[in-house]
């Protein structure tokens, strides 16, 4: 992204998440594959060691897209694997890029717990995503995203972690670009992690829609 490597800006999340939100644990794990630089990222801030304790079926596709719960639910349990060997009788830092609907990060966390974890912290190397992306990422309707109607401590109880903390959005502004967000004129297209889009939308019939800007 503008000459810079995708997955360096990954790891700078995770480290930035972990001068925000530092814990005491026993090890660093990511939800796979997705979570993993910024893993690498915490555990290098942090000096809490990595451990692989998620192991991913790569034969399964992402789960957030499925078109139910039902299948969503099953695509988990196919799609993740839990490492005993690692996880039994420690405090675990799970780190993922996001949560969309929590509908995976709840399944997760219950893994986790059934593999012996002590506590769970689960922590996201992004902001809250509180709005759908309309150029071309493929998130659900707003009222499906558990973020845009839900608080950080109810979200925390609804996925069964011990703690949750997200990435800031001037977190997220330090790690690409080691400042701050302008808030009158954003550096960067944030309109998923904030509601305020660069552009007006417009409908099929070219009408302008009011509603996608701050809404």
């Amino acid at each position: 992204m503008s000459g810079k490597s995708v997955y360096e800006f990954r790891k700078n999340f995770g480290e930035q998440l972990a001068k925000e939100s530092h814990v005491d644990a026993d090890i660093v794990s990511a939800v796979p594959d997705s979570g993993v630089p910024a893993a690498i990222g915490y555990s290098r801030q942090s000096k809490i060691p990595f451990e692989l304790g998620l192991i991913r079926n790569h034969y399964v596709g992402r789960t957030f897209i499925e078109p139910t719960d039902r299948i969503r639910h099953f695509g988990v349990k196919l799609k993740h694997n839990a490492n005993l060997t690692a996880i039994k009788g420690k405090r675990v830092v799970l780190i993922d890029d996001s949560i969309v609907r929590g509908t995976t990060s709840k399944k997760i966390v219950q893994l986790i717990r059934d593999a012996g974890a002590k506590e769970i912290f689960m922590l996201i190397a992004s902001p809250p995503t509180i709005s759908p992306c309309f150029y071309g990422v493929d998130t659900p309707d707003k009222k499906d995203l558990i973020a845009s109607h839900l608080s950080v401590e109810e979200i925390r109880q609804m996925i069964g972690a011990d703690y949750l903390g997200y990435l800031s959005i001037d977190g997220l502004y330090r790690a690409i670009a080691n400042t701050v967000r302008n808030n009158e004129n954003p550096q960067y297209c944030d309109a998923c992690f904030t509601d305020e889009y660069p552009i007006r939308l417009t409908d099929k019939i070219g009408e302008a829609i009011p509603l996608f800007e701050n809404h």
